[in-house]
């Protein structure tokens, strides 16, 4: 039997040794995560070509909307100022109808009827006279029917793109589970769109001292209470029972912080209006977990109601909660 638990625990090690989420085990600043709360690779990439790795529609799809917004409308008005400059440079006196009492006044109806050319508008007050004007006119009105082309197709793949909403808890807690202990965080689907068959992965990353004094990264799969449920329609706090067999059975909140421990978490679900698969991932650094508490309930009775209340900003609402045991 000792001989079997060797064999065992060195399949273990050696499983572990090979888990690897794909950040490789070199990275050891112990002041560096690996997930942004976010959700986003906290890697920056530098020594490539600018075009090569910049994709400018994927960028202005997932970008948020405020950007969204900002970068077309700075966008317009640059397009429209440099052509109001070359109605001004072939001559501001070719656009029939200008206002030349100013220099200004005739810029800025240069401005607008760039604008109105853009947008193939054209109010007909204004219009082009001469060779290099028309030529200039019938190129912006060219490249006004491709830009919107694009923007049409920008906005349609940002309404298109189903987003999974998940909020998670801004601290994770090790709390009293059962006759033992558990790690947990808690999720909520901000939105009212229903997803289904909801998938949750969670593995931490720490520091670990090998032979010969080298520290590399090491990547543990976490056992959940819990991996999947059918249906999302409230919160769900996601478990992991700290037994003999987890690797944070017996480390203090000082181990964690020590071996720059970061839990990693990756959701995966069906959304039910588009039935496209979407994800969500966060991550909790050691700093990020308190030891002793427990979440307080998310659900506001209403008597008479006839409907289950949730109540969002309760989603990190923790109290103290003493533990039998250290972590």
């Amino acid at each position: 039997m000792a001989i079997l638990r060797h064999k065992k625990s060195k399949l273990v090690e050696a499983e572990e040794k090979r888990r690897d989420l794909g950040f490789g085990t070199q990275i050891t600043d112990p002041d560096t995560r690996l997930l942004n709360r976010d959700g986003s690779f906290n890697v920056k990439r530098i020594g490539g070509n600018f075009w090569g790795r910049y994709n400018i529609f994927n960028e202005l799809i997932i970008c948020s909307w405020k950007r969204f917004f900002i970068l077309i409308v700075a966008f317009y008005l640059i397009l429209n100022f440099i052509f109001a400059c070359l109605y001004q440079a072939v001559g501001i006196e070719h656009l029939q109808g200008v206002d030349l009492t100013t220099k200004g006044s005739g810029f800025m109806d240069a401005f607008f009827f760039s604008s109105q050319t853009l947008t193939t508008v054209g109010y007909g007050r204004i219009a082009p006279v001469g060779f290099w004007a028309s030529t200039i006119a019938a190129i912006e009105s060219l490249l006004g029917l491709l830009i919107f082309a694009l923007a049409t197709s920008l906005l349609y793949g940002r309404f298109s793109r189903p987003v999974a909403r998940i909020l998670y808890s801004d601290k994770a807690i090790i709390a009293p589970y059962l006759d033992i202990t558990g790690f947990m965080f808690r999720i909520v689907n901000e939105q009212d769109n229903q997803l289904i068959d909801l998938q949750v992965e969670l593995a931490v990353s720490m520091l670990r001292n090998e032979s010969k004094g080298k520290t590399v990264r090491r990547y543990y799969g976490l056992k959940l209470e819990r991996s999947k449920v059918n249906f999302f329609p409230a919160n769900w706090t996601i478990v992991h029972p700290i037994t003999e067999d987890s690797p944070l059975f017996g480390l203090t909140k000082e181990d964690l912080l020590s071996s720059d421990a970061e839990f990693l978490v990756l959701l995966k679900a069906t959304e039910e209006t588009y039935n496209q698969t979407v994800n969500s991932r966060t991550s909790f650094h050691a700093r990020e977990v308190v030891v002793g508490a427990k979440f307080l309930p998310m659900f506001s009775d209403v008597p008479g109601a006839g409907v289950v209340t949730l109540d969002l900003r309760k989603l990190s609402d923790i109290q103290d909660a003493p533990l039998s045991s250290e972590l």
